[in-house]
This record gives C-alpha cells, sequence and structure tokens, in this order.
C-alpha cells in the first residue's frame, strides 16, 4: 500500500505539473523530470528509485516505444525521402563525431564516449510539431521534411543504439567475445527479417483475427500481446525491450485498426506508466556543485544545439533548401526529449553510461530541449520577416 500511496501522489503532481508547464509553454515531460529531481535523493528525498517504481518505469519505455512507432508516419518519409534521409544522416552523424569527441577530451572511455554522441544523435518532434502547428507551418515543405527526417532519424539513432547494446557485451576482443558477438548479430538479424514479416504480414493477420474473439477490447489487446512479445523477444537477442515495442509499433500502425489502438495505448501508457518513468529519470539525478560537472554540462548543452542546427540544417542545405528553411529544419530537429531521455536510460542499464556522468548528461537532454522551442519560434518569426516561408 505504501507503493500504491506514492503511485497516487506521483501521478496527482505530474499531472498538475504538467498542466502548469503546458500553460507556460514548456514541454510537459520537463516537468514531470522536476518532480522526481525534487521529490527524490537530490531534494527532498521523498521517494527512492527502485522497487515497483522501477517495473512501472519499465513498462512505461516499452509503451512510450511502441507509441513512437506507431506516430512514425512512414508516408511522409516516402513523400520526403531524399532529403528527409539526408538530413536524418547529417543531424546523427554530426552529434555522433562532435560530441563524442568532446566527451573524450573531458576524459571519458572512448566506448562511453561514443555512446554519449549516440544519445543526442535522437530528436523528438513532438516539442517542434507543437511549435510548427502554433505558426501553420505543419503542411510546410519545411515541416514535412523535419517530420520525415524525425522518423528516419529516430530509426537509426534506435540502430545504432542496437548496435552497441550489442558490442558492449564482447568488447573484451577474446575469442569468446568475438564468437558470442557473431552468434549475438546472427539472432539479431533473425529478429530484424521477422521484423519485416510482422510488419508484412503477421501484424495485420492477428490484428485481423482479434477482431473475431468475441472479448472485451479483443484489438487493443493483441496489440499489447505484440508490443510486450516483441519486447520480450528483443530483450533475447540482446536488444533492448523498447527497441522491439517501437518496431511493434510501427507493425501495427500498418494495420486498418491504428486509430482504435492508438486511442487505447495513449491512455494505457499516459495514465500510470509513462509519468512513472520520467519520474524515474529525475529521481536518478543528483544535483552536482563540482565546477567540472558545470562545465562538462554547459558545453555539452551548447554542442547538442549547435550539432543538430549545423547537422540537419547543413544536410537541408546540400539538397537545395534556402537558408531560412534549413535554419528552421535544423532548429526543428534540435529538441532531444523522450528518445534521448529513453536511450541514456537503456545505455545506463546496459553500462554503456557510468553513474558518475549519467545525472549530467540527462541535465544537458533537459536544457537541450527547453532551448529547442525558443530555437525553432526564432526561426519561423525570422524567416516570417524575410517573406520566405510559403
Amino acid at each position: 500500500m505504501a507503493f500504491i500511496a506514492t503511485l497516487a501522489g506521483i501521478l496527482l503532481v505530474t499531472q498538475i505539473v504538467s498542466h502548469a508547464c503546458n500553460r507556460v509553454g514548456i514541454p510537459d515531460v520537463i516537468g514531470q523530470i522536476l518532480v522526481g529531481v525534487v521529490a527524490g535523493p537530490a531534494i527532498l528525498n521523498w521517494i527512492h528509485p527502485g522497487g515497483m517504481i522501477f517495473e512501472f518505469q519499465e513498462i512505461g519505455v516499452i509503451i512510450l516505444m511502441f507509441i513512437a512507432g506507431m506516430e512514425s508516419d512512414l508516408s511522409l518519409l516516402k513523400k520526403y525521402l531524399k532529403p528527409a534521409v539526408v538530413v536524418a544522416l547529417a543531424g546523427i552523424l554530426l552529434p555522433i563525431v562532435v560530441m563524442g569527441i568532446a566527451a573524450d577530451l573531458f576524459g571519458l572511455q572512448w566506448f562511453e564516449s561514443l555512446f554519449i554522441g549516440v544519445i543526442f544523435a535522437a530528436t523528438s518532434v513532438s516539442i517542434s510539431v507543437a511549435v510548427l502547428r502554433e505558426y501553420r507551418q505543419l503542411n510546410s515543405k519545411e515541416g514535412a521534411t523535419i517530420l520525415g527526417a524525425a522518423v528516419a532519424d529516430d530509426i537509426g539513432a534506435v540502430m545504432v543504439l542496437s548496435i552497441l547494446i550489442s558490442m558492449s557485451g564482447t568488447a573484451g576482443g577474446s575469442e569468446v567475445g568475438h564468437s558470442s558477438l557473431l552468434f549475438t548479430l546472427v539472432k539479431q538479424i533473425l529478429f530484424f527479417g521477422g521484423t519485416y514479416l510482422l510488419i508484412r504480414w503477421l501484424a495485420p493477420y492477428l490484428i485481423h483475427l482479434s477482431g473475431q474473439l468475441l472479448t472485451i477490447a479483443s484489438t487493443s489487446v493483441m496489440a499489447m500481446v505484440i508490443c510486450l512479445g516483441m519486447a520480450a523477444l528483443a530483450d533475447f537477442v540482446g536488444l533492448s525491450g523498447a527497441v522491439g515495442s517501437f518496431f511493434a509499433g510501427i507493425a501495427v500502425a500498418n494495420t486498418k485498426k491504428k486509430e482504435t489502438i492508438n486511442r487505447s495505448f495513449v491512455p494505457i501508457g499516459y495514465s500510470i506508466f509513462i509519468p512513472v518513468f520520467f519520474v524515474n529519470v529525475g529521481l536518478s539525478v543528483k544535483l552536482t556543485t563540482s565546477l567540472e560537472s558545470w562545465i562538462f554540462i554547459i558545453i555539452m548543452t551548447i554542442l547538442a544545439c549547435l550539432t543538430k542546427l549545423f547537422g540537419a540544417g547543413g544536410g537541408a542545405k546540400l539538397m537545395g533548401f534556402s537558408v531560412p528553411s534549413s535554419y528552421i529544419i535544423g532548429s526543428g530537429m534540435i529538441a532531444r526529449g523522450e528518445m534521448s531521455l529513453i536511450t541514456a536510460q537503456i545505455g545506463y542499464e546496459a553500462h554503456l553510461l557510468s553513474s558518475e556522468y549519467y545525472s549530467d548528461v540527462i541535465t544537458v537532454i533537459v536544457l537541450a530541449t527547453l532551448l529547442a522551442p525558443f530555437i525553432l519560434k526564432h526561426s519561423l518569426k525570422a524567416t516570417h520577416h524575410l517573406g520566405a516561408t510559403e
């Protein structure tokens, strides 16, 4: 009952804080993380990570990634395939290289530095969508390219994360390690082959079959079976369960019941499990008074913004967009939010990121996410002033 009381308190406070954040134009995930920071060991020390909170946040990650997969609009990626892929690749490579080198210069091991670069390769387009909608630019060529690039960006980041997790257990270089890595890669190739079959045939068949069952919410239950089943299968082949649920979401999005399933999963996730995930992120934050940590946080926050702005924006310029349009696209890709937080959490649990730097990295993600909507608004206002937008 102590956990139930804690859970009730978490859900109530996160609702109030999220409402306040939305009123002032701040992403509500930032408010939920701050609830964890304030209530956790960093300040009040009322709630501690672990136990049932850990189990709930695990489910929260799986459901959040499933929803992200469902909301990945593959038709937009097809329409703006070439510019979207170039923008996504440039927006992935520059953060990995620049922020990886920067982390290495701070004295981190090369594998951990590489992983920090991967954390900041992901984009959270939901924040940009809200700003684009406000300025009625969601259906512009810049808005569509941002959305298409975000789909490719997230898939690319998930794939790189999968490779790093599989390598982390066999980084010793021994003969046994190489053999284990080879076996793991074979399992993962089979997994992705099975994922293709799931997207193309199996998921539509299972969802159709569920419609014939005389049970309550049969379609949503079958979607949950696919979600959890893929998460468990991904874990079995050495990937994160979140990776499996992400591709499960893409598979279910290609069925005729997508809207029905999405309407049921969003309340399931956001009413209980997903807020616990973001609060748990805040519980892991430790406020630092170290000058070195603050230097790390400030420099990495600046780089987090600039690498996406110039990476994705440079990719757009290469594809023939004007400088103002490239500025919009680059600034629209800055927000990290959920994807980077999930990546950091997954890597922390897989021992790719040490506890010493985990809290600092979370702080950088929060700061970059807070700055992103302001930079995007500036790009839209500046472009509108120049009369360059449609």
